[in-house]
């Protein structure tokens, strides 16, 4: 008789797959069941840290993600319409050096991409497309998942990794009531050859009063990736794939520094979306059924580090639900190693929204001044400001 543990994961992202190639390891068989007809990434760049690219590295995929990714030459600070630098901290081999992996860039389709295929080599896994989730059911030991249009399915394990407007969260917590930050989000990305003026190539934060934007390179330096944020009250849709205006984008980075408003201006589409704040849940889980990523601890895009919350969770929850004799007593201990670290994330991602968004001439001056000077005469504290996240490696931890 079989002693293979079983388990089920809805949402097929970068949270669920990375969380079915941590199980399969741990010897688990996983389905993966995603509601779209295909695997494709909504979005465009993202930023793996080294604490993501730690995990990636334990799955065996680093290679196939330095192949398709572009690592910065540092991480950056400037003022949006003088283009003045504030700070830079150097990665490439200083992050080798400090952190024990590299920084990298990578467009979302190209890491959807790599976790897919390696997911497709083993046959523990299965993924399951056009396939949509309406619900659990606690049925003794293991939950059962009920599906839209087939029969349910029964696991040891049930996983919700579908994002921000999960089906498993809303059973367990009832609807969620996201404040709306007042802050609007423009993305786009443009191939470099289109580009005069070229942002830097590190991860740079551009600031302004009211806004900010980042930019960074994506696909080996083929293509630059731009994020625009700008405070608003009159646009609330939280969809990834509304589109707006390049005039509208041009107005709102109006007189900004030439990289930022030739991206704009070169891009052939400008998303747009509102950035909703949602508080910590009081918990992740239902009996043997957990929650995982942006489903359970959402956050802001101002400590670039959603996804790679994601990716630490999955190698975590793999671990803790492998070395308990029972699942629900591995996901309690998940969660209880978990959740500090992505609430102080949540409320870090939502006070660097105002750091980056100085309003006043005083403000400015008051924030970023000590900021540059830390930077030119303490560069070995700015750097170590970051080692909470960066240095964290949840494949090395006695957790």
């Amino acid at each position: 008789m079989s002693t293979t543990r079983t388990a089920i994961i809805s949402g097929g992202g970068i949270g669920g797959l990375t969380a079915a190639l941590c199980l399969v390891k741990k010897g688990w068989a996983v389905q993966v069941l995603e509601r779209a007809p295909v695997l494709e990434a909504v979005g465009a760049g993202l930023q793996l840290s080294p604490n993501a690219v730690r995990v990636l590295d334990a799955l065996g995929l680093g290679e196939e993600i330095r192949e398709v990714a572009f690592e910065p030459e540092a991480l950056e600070l400037r003022l949006g319409k003088s283009g003045q630098g504030i700070f830079r901290i150097p990665t490439g081999a200083a992050a080798h050096l400090r952190w024990g992996a590299p920084y990298l860039h990578i467009h979302r389709a190209d890491l959807i991409s790599v976790l897919s295929d390696a997911l497709r080599t083993s046959a523990r896994a299965e993924t399951c497309l056009g396939t949509s989730v309406t619900g659990y059911v606690q049925t003794g030991n293991d939950p059962q998942l009920h599906l839209k249009a087939s029969a349910p399915l029964t696991a040891n394990l049930v996983i919700g990794a579908d994002g921000l407007h999960s089906t498993i969260r809303t059973q367990m917590h009832g609807p969620d009531r996201p404040r709306f930050t007042g802050n609007l989000a423009w993305r786009a990305v443009v191939p470099m050859d289109r580009l005069e003026n070229p942002p830097p190539p590190t991860a740079c934060v551009w600031a302004g009063r009211g806004r900010h934007a980042v930019t960074y390179r994506l696909r080996g330096g083929k293509l630059v990736n731009f994020v625009g944020v700008v405070e608003r009250q009159d646009w609330k849709g939280e969809s990834w794939t509304e589109k707006g205006k390049c005039e509208e984008a041009l107005e709102d980075f109006d007189n900004w520094a030439a990289p930022v408003t030739e991206l704009i201006s070169k891009a052939d589409t400008h998303y747009r979306w509102a950035l909703f704040d949602r508080p910590p849940l009081r918990r992740w889980h239902d009996g043997a059924v957990t929650l995982l990523g942006d489903a359970c601890h959402p956050m802001l895009p101002f400590m670039a580090q959603g996804a790679a919350m994601a990716i630490e969770d999955a190698w975590v929850l793999a671990e803790k639900v492998t070395e308990a004799d029972a699942v629900e007593a591995g996901i309690v201990r998940y969660e209880a190693i978990r959740k500090p670290r992505t609430s102080r994330l949540q409320a870090a991602s939502l006070g660097n929204m105002s750091t980056f968004h100085r309003k006043t001439l005083l403000g400015q001056v008051a924030t970023y001044a000590p900021m540059w000077l830390a930077g030119h005469i303490l560069p070995g504290f700015v750097r170590s400001r970051q080692d909470w996240i960066y240095g964290y490696d949840v494949t090395a931890m006695d957790q």
